[in-house]
């Protein structure tokens, strides 16, 4: 769908999901966020076996929280390194404790008398670019250690490498929401607001793209003109609130008989366009009688009033118009519609030629 979008835009080629361009199959918010969580935990275990092997230790345990990163994920199963980490405050500054066991603080912890047990515990903190704290990087064994002042600034190198890569993946995600603001400003230049399918200019682009995809294949295409019947009555007797709710529920409808691949727009007031890549006149002839027979299935009820509702529709398809353009095929399903119209309504027409 939003491929859809990006097509009418003038963006590369791909026919999926262009009937619904409301139902936002986007990518945006679930994929690209579990992409991104993908991302940074690829880069912290990096950074962590760098940690373990840099100081022979069990365990290089990261762990920070933010607007825009957490690291590890909240629903991440945390081994006992981290689980003991996770337990203390994040430090103000460079801590070592060589041997928790004779640490006031640290001695009767659970994972200092667990087995096996935590013995060494050094940390660093890890700042936001405000200097806020918002997590550690921490080293864990299971034996005592020493801990001199070289290992402690090749730890604060380390937190330094963490509060980097956690600026970046802050950029990204960023990016990423601009990214969506953007394309979700752009999906309303190009839907109805009110019917919630494309719009008279989107739909004709749509139109234009799959006429030159569907001539470079060799394959047919076909559209159709809808138009509701008597919707100025409607409007006239009930008011424009009520023929506005009628217009959305009947382009609810047309939409339902549509495959993904087609497409819809609002073409004028009350009148649709429907675009079918791939179709020849047979199939658009059914496809037009579903759209005519799911519109008169159900009745609307407006101000307890029951409205009988009925479209006429007009076809083309290059099958029978192998060299007319795109206008050429607009007018001729127009004509098709009144065609329609003068036969009595609720009914689907084809365009034939001349010679037919």
């Amino acid at each position: 769908m939003s491929v859809a979008l990006d097509q009418a835009a003038a963006m590369p080629l791909n026919a999926e999901r262009r009937s619904q361009p409301i139902t936002v199959a986007d990518k945006l918010p679930g994929e690209d966020a579990c992409a991104w969580q993908e991302q940074l935990e690829q880069q912290m275990a990096r950074i962590r076996r760098i940690g373990r092997q840099l100081f022979g230790v069990a365990d290089c345990v990261i762990l920070f929280r933010c607007h825009e990163c957490e690291f590890p994920a909240a629903t991440a199963r945390l081994g006992a390194g981290e689980a003991f980490c996770a337990s203390l405050p994040y430090p103000e500054g460079s801590v070592a404790v060589p041997d928790l066991r004779r640490d006031l603080l640290l001695s009767e912890h659970a994972s200092a008398t667990a087995t096996p047990s935590v013995r060494f515990y050094a940390a660093h903190p890890l700042r936001n670019p405000e200097g806020t704290i918002i997590g550690s990087i921490s080293l864990v064994d299971y034996a005592p250690r020493a801990f001199d002042e070289g290992a402690g600034r090749m730890l604060a190198d380390l937190a330094a490498l963490v509060e980097r890569e956690m600026q970046l993946q802050s950029l990204n995600a960023q990016q990423i929401a601009l990214q969506k603001k953007n394309k979700s400003l752009r999906r309303r230049t190009l839907v109805d607001p009110m019917l919630k399918i494309w719009n008279r200019g989107a739909i004709l682009r749509i139109l234009g793209i799959e006429a030159d995809r569907c001539d470079k294949q060799g394959l047919p295409l076909a559209l159709i003109v809808v138009d509701l019947d008597f919707f100025k009555k409607i409007n006239d007797s009930h008011g424009h609130p009520a023929g506005d709710a009628v217009l959305i529920n009947v382009a609810a409808r047309l939409r339902s008989c549509l495959r993904p691949q087609e497409a819809l727009g609002r073409y004028g007031g009350e009148e649709f366009l429907v675009v079918l890549p791939g179709a020849c006149h047979e199939t658009a002839l059914a496809i037009g009688e579903r759209m005519r027979e799911a519109v008169a299935a159900q009745d609307e009820i407006v101000g307890g009033v029951t409205l009988h509702l009925s479209i006429s529709a007009g076809i083309a398809s290059t099958v029978q118009f192998p060299s007319a353009s795109t206008d050429e095929l607009i007018s001729l399903a127009d004509t098709a519609l009144y065609a329609a119209k003068d036969a009595g309504r609720n009914r689907v027409m084809q365009a034939l030629p001349a010679h037919a």
